[in-house]
């Protein structure tokens, strides 16, 4: 039994989000003794997902199948098939098996939900993906300059500093799911991702970041370890924080893990070429603003920088359970 639980319960983790760094963290939390409920982001608008959304009518699968990917217990071949990517072929080229796999899945049930849940059960998936809200939404952006652009691919094209984001249609609702996964949770994690294309708008679908607030779980966030050009250039931490902060609405995490590690030079000049910069971990203005602050080296190398899944799911572990312990 897990301390601070009840006999036999799994502590209850609800990741919210959207992106590759949701998922590269899922595949470490799911190795952990955990009940997870991934809640994503449904803003997506280019590539397979967008057409998809647009012939369809249906909410973009590209996080979702991310998601559900990561969480998957199936063979690894099975999920490399998933991935796969047509490079050609009349209506064909650009998209995803696993994108068609939903599309087909959400035409056959006529819910998109429904088809998350089928698919699923298919891949013998680890814990709930729920999207954020009962349909897709659009993302727009007012720019510090005046200008306002539509559509989440669009945003970080513009070229400008981004004053604040909001999302329609304002109908858009949570799903009584993810209220009760909320409201029921241990712990809340939200990030790593693209703070203002896939957090925030997570966090501005209706009922959720009250939610998340009045939830007695602990709440963490979890920043990247670099800035994104045409969204975050220039932030340290605490300004992701506060970006946070100011359109929930809300104060929400009482922990914020953050990078310290040293990154390589060699690996710092081919970021810089793409206009990328570390993110500061400025410790005392996150104390300042009443977080506590995990601090450790968080990447590991490939092809890109990533979150080193094993040591970010054993910090939010081991935050978990000092709140469970605390609450015996």
């Amino acid at each position: 039994m897990r301390r601070g639980t009840e006999r036999g319960r799994l502590p209850r983790v609800v990741v919210m989000g959207g992106g590759t760094g949701l998922s590269v963290m899922l595949r470490g939390l799911k190795q952990k003794p955990l009940h997870l409920t991934a809640i994503v982001t449904v803003g997506d608008d280019g590539g397979s997902s967008g057409i998809l959304r647009t012939e369809l009518q249906m909410p973009p699968p590209g996080d979702i199948r991310n998601v559900l990917i990561a969480l998957a217990d199936a063979e690894p071949l099975l999920s490399k098939v998933l991935q796969y990517r047509f490079p050609a072929g009349t209506g064909l080229a650009g998209h995803t098996l696993g994108n068609l796999l939903l599309a087909a899945m959400t035409e056959i049930t006529g819910d998109f939900v429904r088809s998350v849940k089928e698919v699923s059960k298919v891949l013998a998936v680890r814990g709930q993906v729920l999207p954020a809200a009962d349909r897709a939404i659009v993302l727009r952006a007012e720019l510090e300059d005046g200008r306002v652009i539509v559509g989440e691919s669009n945003i970080p094209k513009a070229g400008g500093r981004i004053r604040r984001v909001w999302i329609d249609p304002p109908e858009a609702r949570p799903l009584d799911e993810a209220l009760e996964a909320i409201r029921r949770a241990d712990a809340i994690v939200i990030g790593p991702g693209s703070l203002y294309t896939s957090i925030v708008p997570t966090l501005l679908v209706p009922g959720i970041s009250r939610a998340v607030a009045e939830a007695s779980a602990v709440k963490i966030f979890v920043c990247n370890v670099m800035t994104q050009p045409g969204e975050t250039d220039g932030y340290a931490a605490s300004h992701h924080v506060e970006a946070i902060v100011r359109h929930a609405g809300e104060r929400l995490f009482d922990c914020v893990i953050v990078n310290n590690g040293e990154i390589p030079a060699d690996v710092l000049r081919q970021y810089a070429e793409q206009g990328a910069a570390p993110v500061l971990p400025d410790e005392d203005n996150l104390i300042a603003a009443g977080c506590r602050v995990v601090a450790d080296k968080l990447f590991r190398i490939s092809t890109y920088l990533r979150h080193d899944a094993v040591r970010l799911s054993e910090h939010i572990v081991r935050l978990t359970d000092d709140f469970l312990a605390s609450k015996r």
